[in-house]
């Protein structure tokens, strides 16, 4: 990390490391905590549990092992597991390689399907991990409405996770209707490889089946 441009960085446990999500951490910079010892919002009020100073100084406590709750040890126990998965199979980089050979697969992939592409079009700023593909075909934009859209969606990927091929693969709720694929370090590549066949056929499946309950 460039830390001389860095004034705070947080990061979970759960994203790439595969871990607890109750659990995150965070590091200040000497120009962050002077901020946060003088900085006082006068138009809202700041929910204690987010105070990070008092009284005008920062509280160290925090940085010294005072935890707001204590964590569970056994979350504790399985970062540290996998951040020594991390180093056993090469660090940064190596982890950074599997999250992009997973992308790269889902990129090839959308280039030449004809029923997906991804919600973000700039590539500069398209997640790396947590990858989102939405629906474009003409035919389903124009055969459902926005509202009724999730719905469609959300049924053929039921399908995958009743074969035991995918699961949990729906976007946010209040996302748009489309496919969320996690393609964090501890997902192997193949398996996203695996999947992207998987995702055709069952859209090709409840396209097919949406167009003859039309005509029927």
């Amino acid at each position: 990390m460039p830390w001389d441009k860095l004034d705070v960085v947080t990061w979970s446990w759960q994203k790439v490391l595969g871990s607890e999500a109750g659990h995150g951490m965070i590091v200040l910079s000497p120009r962050a905590v002077e901020r946060l010892e003088t900085y006082k919002p006068d138009n809202r009020p700041l929910p204690k549990i987010f105070r990070m100073a008092k009284k005008g100084q920062i509280v160290e406590g925090i940085f010294k092992g005072l935890t707001i709750n204590t964590p569970s040890m056994l979350a504790v126990a399985d970062v540290m597991d996998a951040l020594g998965w991390v180093k056993s199979i090469g660090g940064v980089p190596k982890i950074k390689e599997r999250s992009m050979a997973s992308y790269n697969a889902i990129k090839a992939w959308v280039e030449q399907s004809d029923w997906a592409t991804f919600i973000a079009e700039d590539e500069a700023v398209r997640s790396r991990t947590s990858i989102c593909v939405i629906v474009n075909d003409p035919w389903f934009l124009e055969s459902y409405a926005e509202d009724d859209r999730a719905a469609f969606v959300k049924g053929f990927l039921k399908e995958l996770d009743k074969l035991e091929v995918g699961y949990d693969l729906a976007m946010h709720r209040d996302a748009p209707a489309g496919i969320r694929i996690w393609c964090g370090a501890t997902v192997e590549p193949t398996d996203v490889e695996a999947l992207l066949p998987w995702l055709d056929w069952a859209y090709a499946k409840a396209k097919t089946e949406a167009q003859q309950a039309k005509a029927a």
